[in-house]
């Protein structure tokens, strides 16, 4: 027979390892979503949970347990639905609170219910509601994670798998918890997912990958020139299938769908500055520190990046003057080629007076 203390002791220990690395991350990062994940955690570390408290000594009286054990799963599941979707779409939009707003009103109806006895010590319809949303919101941060945050890398992908296993577990709560022999297995089970998760987030946020997967190489070192992305994209169709740098004016939202995972994207805009997404890594940096970006760079490159795309030239000359611009330009190419690697400059000449256009123009011939 398994001791079921032991088991609570594990979970207990795993819930506040989640929460000590996502609120590091948060520390890191200063981002919204992961404030908004740290903050779910925190709330499942100090679950109102008989067998998580009752090892520790801690009793609740049994007037309150019904109502009091009910609240971490609402308050859970708003903040990690509102994380994720940070996370997500690196906002939230009004589609979005109406959901969290839906959430908040259903969470208070039901405690209501609860208050009133409507259920009259129904364990399994008074849990149905609460166990239903606390699934729904780990396994959407399990599916936001894995799509959009965590890397390839296998163990840092226990992280959204665990997340996933306590969230099918809490499905069939209501039902199996009041099944002594499941109840203990399943507790066995959600202390498992917790530490796979703990484990994976860990790594992830205190070892990260340091070196970019192996990348396919361009088909020929030097620089080259396009007026368009189209044209990008007809003669050279495997780009954006590479790992690459991106120095670039597209938006995070669409970069995440233009480029690889492993890809390391400089979003070129004055509206912020910092990390804003993870999967692919996408920083925002100002025109006015192109002078450290080519550093940055060259960090990159060094790690094993070959490809180089650029095409922010019009936005920085407009920030910058063309002289700066084109001066960050030329740096990047000789650093890329010098490297054996590829420039992919996507720019359009007929914006910019001709001698400047055949300033950029000669940097690409015979390339």
């Amino acid at each position: 027979m398994i001791e079921v203390n032991w088991i609570a002791i594990f979970n207990f220990i795993s819930r506040w390892l989640l929460f000590t690395s996502a609120a590091y991350k948060t520390y890191q990062t200063r981002n919204k979503g992961w404030a908004l994940i740290t903050t779910a955690f925190f709330i499942d570390a100090l679950d109102i949970e008989s067998y998580i408290l009752t090892p520790l000594g801690i009793t609740v009286p049994k007037c309150s347990y019904l109502i009091a054990s009910k609240i971490p799963n609402f308050y859970f599941s708003i903040f990690a639905f509102w994380g994720s979707f940070h996370l997500r779409y690196l906002r939230t939009s009004f589609k979005q609170l109406v959901y969290l707003i839906a959430v908040a009103v259903v969470s208070y109806v039901w405690l209501f219910l609860l208050a009133i006895d409507a259920f009259h010590g129904n364990f399994a319809l008074s849990s149905s509601v609460p166990s239903l949303l606390l699934a729904g919101a780990l396994i959407y941060l399990a599916y936001v994670m894995w799509s959009y945050v965590i890397g390839r890398r296998w163990v840092d992908r226990l992280f959204p798998v665990g997340l996933a296993l306590v969230g099918f577990l809490n499905l069939t709560y209501p039902v199996t918890r009041p099944i002594a022999w499941f109840a203990e297995i399943a507790f066995l089970l959600a202390a498992l997912g917790r530490f796979m998760a703990a484990v994976g987030l860990s790594t992830f946020v205190f070892y990260p990958l340091a070196e970019p997967h192996r990348l396919p190489e361009a088909s020929k070192p030097g620089a080259y020139l396009f007026e368009s992305e189209a044209e990008v994209q007809k003669r050279m169709p495997d780009l954006f299938k590479r790992d690459i740098v991106a120095i670039t004016r597209v938006s995070p939202e669409l970069a995440r769908e233009r480029f690889t995972p492993n890809s390391v994207v400089f979003w070129i805009t004055r509206a912020k500055e910092g990390e804003i997404s993870e999967n692919p890594r996408i920083m925002a940096m100002s025109p006015s520190k192109i002078g450290i970006l080519q550093d940055i760079v060259a960090k990159e490159l060094e790690k094993g990046y070959r490809t180089v795309y650029f095409d922010a030239m019009e936005y920085l000359s407009t920030e910058v003057g063309f002289t700066t611009a084109v001066k960050f330009l030329l740096s990047l190419k000789d650093l890329t080629v010098s490297r054996g690697g590829s420039l992919v400059g996507v720019i359009n000449l007929s914006a910019f007076k001709d001698n400047e256009a055949r300033i950029i123009r000669k940097e690409f011939e015979g390339d």
